[in-house]
């Protein structure tokens, strides 16, 4: 009688032992760049210049410091600075004293911030001079609402030398301990032990929580080493790559090319704040070989006036992009520019991008448009990611791969999220049936290769028709006067819902007849997709986004919803 599956027998019995087995952790990295090169720049920051040995040394000192203050496992970090040295080193210093680093939102609000810092109970908080008053203000609210059972973490400020003396001078004086001082209380040559378990956590992030409290999205070592060796692999970087931080690092752990630069003994150009001068100014001068960014980044990049624009480049660049999906048109105007562009999609949950449109060389034969196209795919799966599905929202099967059928795209494999902290009922809505629920809505083409069509949240429902917002929002990008466009619906009283477009011109478009631009773009879209699909109402102006260029599609919703119902709507 058969009670239940046998297990699984090897060819032997051999054991793991200290020689053969150590859990995986990207901490080794930084550990081996200071030892293979450590006199090449490992951070660059303005005038501040540090090697592989600087950065390893600094890291063990953070450690060091953080361990003599009895921080250590079960306890977090919180890190409130932009792309600074500092934010870098906590990458490995951190989890070098076996806490968790908490890489926080600089753009969100003191409320929000202090939801944050108390639901994960951050015992150190590490804040740029800058944002100190940020900082402050959080502490603050978590104190009024704790009263006397408050216990406030300690304190650090992160000076800046290409910040004015004012704002640190000021944290100074209200008790706090500076950033390099505080290193100074920490052992250089401290002996940092890895994990025992590699499942142990390594980092939380938390999500936008645009209709809810943010969800903390907490990820493991072994997690963060697989993606930190596949990110670099799949874009194939080569060792000694110099990396621009445009992405904020407070953003998934920067995709994991925190950890990924240690293992390349690459050099990371900090770069406080994202222009496009800024920009085209590192790629010029400080050697830049790849940086990553969102659309709306590479979007002002291709329309930034001729002053702010070193062209051509130097050499070819490489672009990573993701978030919000790039309409063709802005791939292949990039590659015209000699930006050689790879196009990922992914989330927090999955540590950051997951996907990739991988290259195939028979697609140089097509004609540039094609090519644009297919390229606009988020593809097929990391090499670190062993899951990667499209999935019937009510059967939970697989869609055919038609290119037609919508599903959910879902993920499974090392570089999912261990769960979302303190949130046992979002867990199980995310893990159900055996797979990580994206929420967004995608199909599957014939080669294999998936493409998003929207959030569930996002598709437009006319008349009983889904509309992708997506989709439309792609034929507005081939508008000549159009920079910058997003889709949302509004309320119809004819047709239940309608598109309605937000659209920010090109500084060169007079914009003054809003009537006649309206109708043109009406026009325009009316040539190029179904009539249903054609926004019925165009508002212009300026989008609001989020710190990583992500546009709000739920700010563009309530001033959809502000606007009232279209009245009469004609197809």
């Amino acid at each position: 009688m058969v009670t239940g599956a046998q297990p699984q027998r090897d060819i032997d019995d051999l054991p793991k032992n200290e020689a053969n087995y150590t859990a995986l952790t990207p901490l080794w990295f930084l550990e081996r760049a200071a030892l293979v090169h450590p006199n090449r720049a490992s951070v660059i920051h303005g005038p501040v210049r540090f090697t592989w040995a600087d950065t390893y040394r600094r890291c063990r000192q953070l450690a060091s410091a953080l361990s003599r203050r009895s921080i250590g496992p079960g306890c977090t970090v919180a890190v409130i600075a932009p792309n600074v040295p500092a934010m870098y080193e906590a990458h490995f210093g951190v989890p070098m004293a076996g806490a968790v680093v908490n890489a926080v939102n600089v753009r969100l609000n003191a409320s929000t911030i202090a939801f944050l810092l108390d639901h994960c109970d951050a015992k150190v908080v590490m804040v740029d001079q800058e944002f100190f008053s940020l900082a402050e203000d959080s502490l603050k609210i978590i104190a009024d609402k704790k009263k006397s059972s408050f216990k406030p973490p300690l304190l650090i400020v992160i000076g800046d030398p290409t910040c004015h003396h004012e704002s640190l001078h000021e944290a100074l004086h209200k008790g706090t301990i500076e950033y390099e001082k505080f290193l100074e209380t920490g052992d250089p040559t401290f002996q940092w032990k890895p994990p025992e378990d590699e499942w142990q956590s390594i980092a939380l992030g938390y999500t936008s929580g645009t209709t809810k409290s943010p969800k903390g999205v907490v990820l493991h070592h072994r997690g963060a080493y697989l993606m930190a060796l596949s990110v670099a692999m799949v874009w194939g970087m080569n060792e000694g790559a110099v990396y621009l931080w445009t992405l904020p690092m407070f953003h998934c752990n920067g995709w994991c090319y925190t950890w990924s630069l240690a293992a390349l003994c690459g050099t990371n150009i900090c770069l406080r704040q994202v222009s496009t001068k800024a920009i085209y100014s590192a790629i010029a001068d400080q050697g830049v070989t790849h940086f990553c960014a969102a659309p709306v980044v590479l979007n002002n990049l291709l329309n930034a006036p001729p002053s702010e624009t070193y062209l051509p480049l130097p050499r070819p660049v490489h672009v990573m992009v993701a978030g919000a999906a790039p309409p063709p048109t802005l791939l292949a105007d990039l590659s015209t520019r000699g930006f050689i562009v790879t196009h990922t999609y992914g989330l927090s949950e999955t540590y950051g991008p997951s996907t990739i449109c991988a290259w195939k060389p028979e697609w140089d034969r097509l004609p540039l448009d094609q090519r644009a196209r297919l390229h606009a795919r988020q593809g097929v799966r990391y090499i670190a990611l062993e899951g990667l599905e499209v999935l019937d929202t009510k059967t939970m099967d697989p869609v055919p791969a038609d290119g037609t059928t919508l599903g959910e795209v879902v993920f499974r494999g090392n570089v999912v999220m261990k769960g979302y902290l303190k949130n046992p009922s979002a867990n199980a809505e995310a893990f159900a049936n055996g797979w990580y629920h994206s929420g967004d809505l995608g199909v599957k083409h014939p080669d294999g290769y998936i493409e998003i069509k929207d959030r569930s949240k996002d598709i437009i429902i006319s008349g009983g028709e889904n509309i992708s917002s997506l989709e439309v929002e792609k034929t507005l990008y081939m508008h000549p006067a159009v920079l910058e466009a997003s889709v949302v619906a509004r309320a119809d009283e004819r047709w239940g819902e309608s598109p309605c477009a937000f659209v920010t011109l090109k500084e060169s478009v007079d914009g003054s007849d809003e009537v006649a631009l309206a109708e043109d773009i009406m026009r325009f879209c009316r040539e190029r997709m179904p009539g249903y699909w054609v926004p019925k109402s165009v508002v212009f102006g300026p989008l609001p986004k989020t710190a990583t260029g992500k546009i709000r599609k739920e700010e563009l919703r309530k001033k959809a919803r502000e606007l009232g119902p279209i009245r009469k709507s004609r197809l």
